[in-house]
């Protein structure tokens, strides 16, 4: 189908090209041969007289024009995808639609995997890719690449989003660590080796890393680990402590040794949210993934302080 002279499937072509950024795979993501790939390419780059894309080995680079028109293709795209293609009664019994969902361990033990165990119940077809964290999460919520987020209210984009639970920060360090004992100061948090988290490609700090940053102070970070459920298993037989949500470190809790103690940092509550991208906003399965998203949310207990937490051979008190 033409449109003012363009061959529409032609877009379909250069989205594919933006995503892959090779030729091969490509052709292979929208089910064309690699020479019909290469005379699709010839066309665009008539039409917009433009190369669009230059080669660096096998790595297509688009040319400032292609990158121009890539968010538009891609936004065309999409509305057509969810507004005329995939515009159907949702019955999630019978789908087998699977959600790409971006979040981080912490979120997947204490909250996802009791979405996970009710969508089997409840939608027994449907399937979930579990993807971590990344920096260009803007980019693939604009793009519609995934159908949520899950990450912290505070660092959300202006997608459309809800918000979840909430957590706080707790100190914890192995059971044998006696500095950990009452009461926890400042200062002594600041004087004791740490197990710190930075997230994603750019090291991107965790809430307290930031608290401490805006107020020119430096910890000691011994060890830095790409998760929070990374932080107790460095924590055995040492001295050190880490920082991460008390919900995790109760999990954990039931078959670490732990001591876990208040934070003696005055920052917020962890605040979590599930985003996703405006152009799902009346997408029928996104509205019923929510939904269900919301419902266990609502379930889930505030934690509290003290808790005694016990496991074989040992016990712990968060204080």
């Amino acid at each position: 189908m033409r449109f003012k002279g363009l061959d529409l499937n032609l877009l379909v072509v250069l989205d594919a090209l933006m995503t892959e950024r090779n030729l091969t795979a490509a052709a292979r993501s929208i089910n064309l041969s690699q020479p019909a790939m290469s005379a699709a390419v010839a066309r665009l780059r008539t039409y917009f007289r433009d190369d669009l894309f230059a080669m660096a080995g096998r790595e297509f680079i688009p040319t400032p024009r292609a990158e121009g028109l890539a968010p538009a293709v891609r936004d065309a795209l999409l509305q057509i995808q969810l507004s005329i293609v995939s515009w159907e009664p949702f019955n999630p019994a019978q789908s087998d639609r699977r959600f790409r969902i971006v979040l981080s361990d912490y979120v997947t033990l204490v909250f996802f995997e009791k979405v996970v165990a009710r969508a089997a119940q409840e939608a027994p077809g449907i399937s979930f890719d579990c993807l971590p964290l990344a920096d260009d999460f803007e980019e693939l919520l604009r793009r519609g690449d995934i159908d949520f987020l899950i990450m912290p209210e505070l660092f959300m984009s202006m997608h459309p989003h809800a918000a979840l639970f909430e957590d706080k920060f707790v100190c914890v360090g192995c059971r044998t660590n006696e500095q950990l004992s009452e009461p926890f100061t400042f200062e002594r948090y600041m004087s004791m080796g740490h197990v710190a988290v930075k997230f994603g490609n750019t090291r991107r700090p965790t809430i307290e890393e930031w608290y401490l940053l805006e107020h020119g102070l430096k910890r000691r970070i011994e060890v830095v680990v790409q998760g929070f459920s990374m932080i107790p298993p460095m924590l055995s037989g040492t001295e050190r402590i880490g920082t991460m949500p008390l919900r995790l470190a109760q999990h954990f809790a039931k078959t670490i040794p732990l001591r876990i103690v208040e934070l003696p940092l005055p920052i917020p509550p962890l605040a979590e949210a599930v985003q996703w991208p405006a152009l799902h906003n009346s997408d029928p399965a996104s509205l019923w993934m929510r939904e269900l998203l919301l419902q266990e949310a609502s379930l889930m207990v505030s934690p509290r302080a003290p808790v005694r937490l016990s496991a074989p051979g040992f016990d712990c008190v968060v204080q």
